[in-house]
């Protein structure tokens, strides 16, 4: 073979291959998502978690274990990955009927009752959880968010977040001492 004819060889076989890289790139750019969505691609490498395969699994596993405590509290999680607040609210509380003393499921179901706008709910829970935990830093911040965003109630929320940053005054913490300092020198408006 002449050395012409390899390399032309060699230079179609790449184009080729380019050829089908783009293509295949451009098909599936330009493919139509299948009805009801689809599943986003995964951002930054982070792994496509698939909540409803899970929660069809964990609500098996509940159906026939209902004192299976821990499956409760997968579903709970399950349901709040997935923006279910109403069905996470409902699997903790089984899975709190089964062990009341638990300060993350309390943290965690108050977050969702803040998702729904049951503040006075969510206040209770963080307050329990750190009665419960002493040192639980996150019910504190979240207490500490519910005052201040949803309540106005700067002084509850200086409560809050100055306990948060007593337990964690080395964490990332400079926002909520901003936040906290905002509040200390701009008392809110009297409401109308």
């Amino acid at each position: 073979m002449k050395k012409e004819t390899v390399v032309f060889a060699v230079v179609a076989l790449i184009i080729g291959v380019l050829g089908g890289v783009i293509y295949s790139n451009w098909q599936r750019d330009t493919a139509q998502p299948a009805a009801g969505g689809g599943v986003p691609p995964s951002a930054a490498g982070v792994p496509v978690v698939n909540y409803q395969q899970q929660i069809t699994t964990l609500e098996g596993i509940v159906a026939r274990e209902p004192e299976n405590r821990n499956a409760w509290v997968q579903l709970g999680n399950n349901y709040y990955g997935s923006d279910q607040p109403i069905k996470a609210i409902e699997a903790y509380d089984k899975a709190l009927e089964l062990g009341p003393d638990d300060p993350n499921i309390l943290t965690d179901q108050g977050t969702m009752f803040r998702r729904v706008g049951w503040y006075d709910r969510a206040v209770s829970n963080f307050r329990r959880a750190a009665e419960l935990d002493p040192n639980h830093v996150q019910s504190r911040y979240n207490m500490g968010v519910v005052y201040r965003y949803d309540l106005q109630d700067f002084p509850e929320a200086i409560a809050a977040w100055e306990s948060f940053l007593a337990l964690n005054p080395g964490g990332n913490v400079d926002q909520i001492r901003t936040e906290v300092d905002f509040m200390k020198n701009h008392p809110p408006m009297p409401r109308q």
